[in-house]
């Protein structure tokens, strides 16, 4: 029994993903690209996530709906939003952690397939949020496998830089819904400054979506 049990966390170990190097700010802006578009709506997750997408669109940017406390909800929300706004370019940024609390909407979304949504998920191998312990993505756990797995048919990872240009085209182009793995370094950059009541973020981002009412 041991020794099957050795075999066991042998094979695990082999098939451990990469673990990142990037510096998350600078590789989720070049993945980003040019947001100025007023068809680009932006769905965060919490703590690092959110602040990535602050920083490379803009804190006061009407256009993104930042979580700060509905852990594991962003992606499902985007996928509500790609499907009530057509038109629109739904992009929902998140992180390692967040996505594991709700890793099954992955297969909703490759059932419905908007093609307006993409989801960036920033992997640092860590729950920023609550103290840096170590997630599951440390471990030997693929969410762009996990995506793969659950019929999302753009899927791409990305480790070095000479990656992030196809992967920003995965980004905002297809037929269906895409999923970009962005494998990052350990790093906890500066919070970027937002107000952070709920109301007033729904307004703004209604009002975006909208139009005043």
């Amino acid at each position: 029994m041991a020794e099957k049990s050795k075999a066991l966390g042998a094979g695990r170990s082999a098939g451990k993903t990469a673990t990142g190097h990037l510096e998350r700010r600078a590789a989720v802006k070049a993945i980003l690209g040019d947001t100025s578009s007023e068809d680009i709506l932006f769905i965060t997750g919490l703590a690092g996530s959110k602040n990535d997408v602050l920083e490379a669109v803009g804190p006061d940017s009407k256009r993104i709906y930042p979580l700060f406390g509905a852990m594991g909800a962003a992606t499902g929300m985007a996928l509500g939003l790609a499907l009530a706004q057509p038109h629109k370019r739904v992009v929902c940024v998140t992180g390692d952690g967040e996505l594991l609390m709700n890793a099954g909407t992955l297969a909703t979304i490759s059932i419905l397939n908007p093609p307006n949504l993409s989801i960036l998920c920033v992997d640092n191998e860590h729950y920023g949020e609550t103290g840096f312990q170590r997630s599951h993505t440390g471990l030997g756990v693929d969410l762009a496998k996990i995506a793969e797995g659950s019929g999302i048919q753009a899927v791409r990872t990305v480790i070095n830089e000479e990656d992030i240009p196809e992967a920003s085209q995965v980004l905002y182009s297809g037929n269906g819904a895409s999923f970009v793995l962005l494998k990052v370094g350990v790093s906890d950059p500066p919070a970027v400054p937002r107000n952070r009541d709920a109301s007033t973020n729904k307004d703004w981002f209604r009002e975006q979506v909208l139009g005043k009412a």
